[in-house]
């Protein structure tokens, strides 16, 4: 490396973000980019252990220690190449990665970890500012076409690395525009939406064909597909809500999160009035994961009263406990972007019903507590006695995360099977149980994280591409190694 010590006199950074009072009155991303300088000086923390648990941690294989010595030393073509290598979207998983690289790096144990997503966000940044990342166009093609159903993260990367194998690539998108989950779910302060289409215009420019506003399954019959292309790849993404089905439930006012945000994005591209709004209205969101952060931002945005997040598990501790050693993920506390604007965070918390008259009024809750079962080492859920109390409402958001993709329509009529969670079964090739149809992402693997997507989709690519051509030149995940240093 060419700071050995660099972890011991820097102190970990991230890029600053925009004063709450300015970034709540527009859409625009929160952060202030580095410098080059800034950049390198956090790149310099990187230890270059010599088992680098980051790169194990990360589920693409990225080569942490190997960019973060390219940053240091200011050679930023270097550090893209070897990023691109395993990363088809880093613009994407660093802005948006929860980051288990970092959780993974060996300097957490005691100290803070290495500011590894940032460094990824910078360097695919200042690499397209530079004109370095241009299309990858294949040199030949095969006369072999694949049909991608979804264009989120697990369908660009399958579309890309087929592409790059030299496949004739369709891409059907049932939105109207491509994307998915990038573009539709994830709000613009977190990721700006020219930011998706940069990316889409490059992947056009390669030679892949999108085709949206088409809903495979009703505009186009499953045989028809089949019979057109060589191979299918399913990446639809789990889209089935977990609703909550309680007393009150079909009262106006109560919504999908995913419904709520969607809306906002397509809002950003052509302003007009909103079926679902926070403006002016107490909001109650339910769930306190990632989606529940970005409800709790856009309702901030939107103008609303007062906006409460209730959980009905426990507030996880500050740090680690022991139980949760490193490098396991750690079960801590997290506070977003969006806790710092504003809201109220309530844990144990049970939903009992909703009332009013038509519309919604008030959520009646109930506090619990867990208790561990000794024998089973599991916890369970007790409420609390007289513990109930009421918060007033006229905006009910549920985010409590998907239980399995859509069956109906394309995978009803494509007969293929299903695991006991719900999601597309698949076997050691990624194969459903109809011949040439595959799957990847949240649609095989279940409600995941976008890096598990671009993982499963370059994956699904070299499965499709050996099937098609008997080999794959496709690497694998986790396919680069690191090289071995000699004197």
């Amino acid at each position: 490396m060419g700071n050995i010590s660099g972890f011991k006199s820097e102190k970990r950074k991230t890029e600053e973000r925009k004063p709450v009072e300015k970034r709540v009155q527009n859409w625009k991303e929160i952060y202030v980019p580095w410098s080059k300088k800034e950049a390198a000086v956090q790149a310099s923390r990187c230890m270059d252990c010599g088992v680098p648990f980051c790169n194990n941690g990360c589920p693409l294989g990225n080569l942490i220690p190997e960019f973060n010595d390219l940053v240091y030393n200011q050679d930023w073509k270097s550090a893209y190449e070897i990023l691109s290598a395993t990363n088809n979207f880093p613009e994407f998983t660093g802005r948006i990665c929860p980051a288990p690289c970092e959780a993974s790096c060996t300097l957490s144990i005691n100290n803070d970890p290495v500011s590894i997503e940032m460094i990824e966000k910078n360097i695919i940044e200042k690499a397209w500012e530079s004109g370095l990342v241009k299309p990858d166009i294949p040199l030949m093609r095969s006369n072999k076409k694949v049909a991608i159903i979804g264009s989120g993260p697990a369908g660009l990367a399958a579309a890309q690395q087929l592409n790059r194998a030299g496949h004739n690539i369709t891409v059907y998108e049932r939105s109207e525009n491509p994307g998915g989950l990038l573009r539709y779910g994830i709000p613009e302060f977190k990721l700006e939406k020219s930011i998706v289409q940069r990316r889409i215009d490059l992947l056009i420019q390669e030679g892949i064909e999108f085709k949206c506003s088409v809903n495979i399954g009703i505009d186009i019959l499953a045989k028809e597909l089949s019979n057109k292309f060589d191979a299918i790849c399913l990446a639809g993404g789990s889209t089935v809500p977990r609703d909550l089905p309680i007393k009150g439930r079909e009262l106006d006012g109560i919504h999908f999160a995913m419904d709520f945000l969607s809306e906002q994005n397509r809002w950003n591209d052509n302003p007009k009035d909103r079926e679902i709004t926070a403006k002016d209205k107490n909001v109650v969101i339910i769930g306190g994961g990632d989606t529940g952060a970005d409800c709790l931002g856009t309702s901030i945005r939107q103008g609303a009263k007062s906006i409460t997040q209730i959980e009905i598990m426990p507030e996880p501790p500050e740090f680690r406990i022991n139980n949760n050693p490193w490098p396991e993920w750690p079960m801590i506390l997290r506070t977003s972007s969006a806790h710092e604007e504003g809201g109220n965070r309530q844990y144990s918390i049970l939903t009992d019903h909703f009332t009013g008259k038509n519309k919604l009024e008030k959520l009646i809750c109930e506090k619990v507590e867990w208790e561990k079962d000794i024998a089973t080492g599991k916890f369970n859920m007790k409420k609390i006695e007289n513990s109930k109390f009421e918060i007033k409402s006229e905006l009910v958001l549920l985010a409590m995360g998907f239980v399995h993709p859509l069956q109906e329509g394309l995978l009803s009529d494509l007969n293929v099977e299903f695991d006991d969670r719900g999601n597309v079964k698949t076997d050691n090739n990624m194969m459903t149980n109809v011949s040439k149809v595959f799957s990847c992402g949240d649609m095989e693997r279940g409600q995941s994280l976008v890096v598990h997507a671009i993982a499963s989709g370059r994956s699904c690519a070299k499965k499709i591409d050996t099937f098609l051509e008997g080999s794959s030149n496709l690497p694998d995940v986790r396919g680069y190694f690191r090289k071995i240093k000699t004197k």
